[in-house]
């Protein structure tokens, strides 16, 4: 009884509280739902190896187009977030590790640690309230603003390369003022993870015979940190670099929420608020294969960093 109400249930809901029993009757045979569990799930899984996923049920449109349309603002946020956890985040590790157990040491952990313990959703709140209300210094959401982007003709996707590649420089500015905010709040998490991971690999690295060789030697100091120390840190850099990258793409439904960004995030955040399966279901599936793959390339890129990692 109870198994049978919850195959049920998206069919009760969608038809909605007024639906006759011949209305959900009908709406589950259109969307699968008198069948059983098992041919279902296989049926899900061939359409998936088909590259079908499906139809929204709100908007009519096909879950690949609908994802068509929206990954490049999703994958435009993640690299931005990225990049600043990257050049922030490994400057900071380094200097932690070269100042251990004294005060920029001290202040920097601290700073990573709040960064992780900061939710999403009231940061991006704080910067919004602060840099665009307060101080108008950037536009609170969207991507690009209206009268910008009435002149601003789209042509992969990513609107920042568009703009290069028009070079529009009044659309690229645009394009960055609405991107600072929420790739910054985006990007504290994994900024946090990597200055933690890079003053601990850091600490390893220096810990090794050549690195006191090479300063017995006489070698400056720069180059022992940058081309010793830090090139035989960087395996497990890299590999939070991927793990975090891939995080990113699921984790942006809050930030693009909270900043209107119209991406794959909000697109399964207003997909879940309509009861919208499909959208869902398509959204976390692809989210999952991003997710693989960035970590697929970040494994085939460990030949690259270190030559004594051989793939047979």
């Amino acid at each position: 009884m109870f198994l049978g109400f919850s195959i049920s249930f998206p069919a009760i809901v969608l038809a909605g509280e007024r639906a006759t029993p011949d209305q959900i009757t009908a709406l589950k045979a259109q969307l699968g739902l008198d069948r059983p569990l098992v041919w279902q799930y296989f049926a899900f899984l061939g359409s998936l190896l088909q590259f079908n996923l499906g139809n929204s049920l709100i908007s009519g449109l096909p879950i690949a187009t609908e994802i068509q349309t929206r990954y490049p603002a999703t994958f435009e946020l993640a690299i931005a977030a990225m990049l600043i956890a990257l050049a922030l985040g490994i400057p900071a590790g380094i200097l932690a590790a070269l100042t251990k157990n004294r005060w920029p040491d001290h202040l920097l952990m601290s700073g990573s640690l709040l960064g992780v313990s900061l939710p999403v959703y009231w940061l991006g709140l704080v910067l919004i309230y602060l840099f665009a209300v307060a101080l108008k210094w950037l536009p609170p959401s969207g991507r690009i603003s209206v009268d910008v982007g009435l002149t601003f003709r789209p042509i992969t996707g990513f609107y920042f390369l568009d703009a290069l590649l028009q070079f529009n420089l009044p659309a690229l500015g645009d394009v960055l003022a609405h991107l600072l905010l929420p790739a910054f709040t985006l990007g504290t998490i994994p900024l946090a993870i990597l200055a933690r991971i890079t003053r601990s690999a850091m600490l390893d690295a220096l810990a090794q015979d050549y690195i006191r060789t090479a300063q017995a030697k006489g070698v400056p100091a720069f180059w022992v940190v940058c081309q010793h120390a830090l090139k035989n840190a960087l395996l497990p850099i890299s590999t939070i670099t991927g793990l975090q990258f891939g995080t990113l793409l699921g984790g942006a439904i809050l930030t693009e929420t909270i900043f209107a960004w119209p991406g794959i995030g909000g697109w399964i955040y207003q997909g879940i608020l309509e009861r919208d399966y499909p959208v869902v279901q398509g959204g976390v599936v692809f989210v999952a294969i991003a997710f693989v793959l960035v970590n697929i390339l970040v494994d085939i890129t460990y030949a690259l960093i270190d030559p004594r990692v051989q793939y047979k």
